[in-house]
């Protein structure tokens, strides 16, 4: 089995921050405790409306880590420039609406295949590898490879939605995914499909030479699915860790996730 990278994204840090339009958290504080903690990637991510990592974050990120670092974008022309300067080291394409409160659904490498691929082509002239976050099928996995993309992201969301629906208690709370409440039996099926679809698109993309990746909605709880996949090598979790390191202190946090996703 490949051993398994652990990316950990900031951005949540930088939405506290911004929460009160302080400079606390130190977004470099955080940094710097992922680094020491047994991160091996730092990923963050540009969005269009600056909503939490900020251009100057972009920059001092990438002067100080120690670590490779992941910008997330859009294929948002302005948004790519700025990626095409700083040059980080991967850049990971991904969907954008700005009403969203979070990603929702991976990359319509379909509809977008044009804009896509001049964004790859782009970045590609700047000598920045290419992950797209997609959303897991075999089509999906063919048309990346076929885009010209190095990697993909399979966006795990479904699977962690089904997964706490079926093993939490948020189908009783306000945050209940109103389009998964299914009796449990359903839930249990629909989730074995969903971890049975991950498995066959990561295989594929493997055999077409991608490499894989996955994230979105990964925690404590649903991690030990993904390490079961052995064509993952990398694993790109923020909100759960940021969210533990509340009780516990970043460093612990991250400590403790970096426990569940060593093969």
């Amino acid at each position: 089995m490949k051993p398994m990278k652990l990316g950990v994204n900031i951005d949540h840090v930088a939405v506290l921050r911004e929460a009160r339009q302080v400079n606390d958290p130190d977004i470099l504080q955080a940094l710097y405790v992922a680094c020491e903690s047994g991160a091996e990637q730092i990923t963050i991510h540009l969005r269009e409306d600056r909503r939490h990592i900020q251009d100057i974050d972009v920059k001092n990120i990438l002067q100080f880590s120690k670590l490779p670092v992941n910008l997330e974008c859009s294929i948002n022309k302005n948004i790519l420039d700025i990626v095409s300067r700083v040059k980080p080291h991967r850049a990971t394409l991904v969907p954008e609406k700005r009403e969203e409160v979070t990603t929702e659904g991976g990359l319509d490498v379909f509809s977008y295949e044009n804009e896509i691929a001049y964004a790859i082509e782009q970045l590609h002239d700047s000598i920045i590898p290419v992950s797209l976050f997609v959303d897991p099928s075999i089509e999906a996995m063919e048309q990346s490879k076929k885009l010209g993309a190095e990697m993909v992201e399979l966006h795990t969301g479904l699977f962690a939605n089904l997964f706490a629906m079926l093993n939490s208690s948020l189908p009783k709370s306000n945050h209940s995914v109103k389009e998964l409440e299914f009796p449990r039996y359903e839930l249990s099926d629909r989730l074995e499909m969903a971890i049975e679809q991950l498995k066959l698109s990561a295989r594929h993309a493997d055999k077409l030479g991608l490499e894989v990746a996955a994230g979105h909605g990964l925690n404590y709880h649903n991690v030990h699915e993904m390490m079961q996949i052995k064509e993952i090598t990398e694993l790109n979790i923020g909100q759960s860790i940021i969210a533990r390191s509340v009780f516990t202190g970043l460093s612990e946090a991250i400590k403790e996730m970096k426990s569940l996703t060593t093969r």
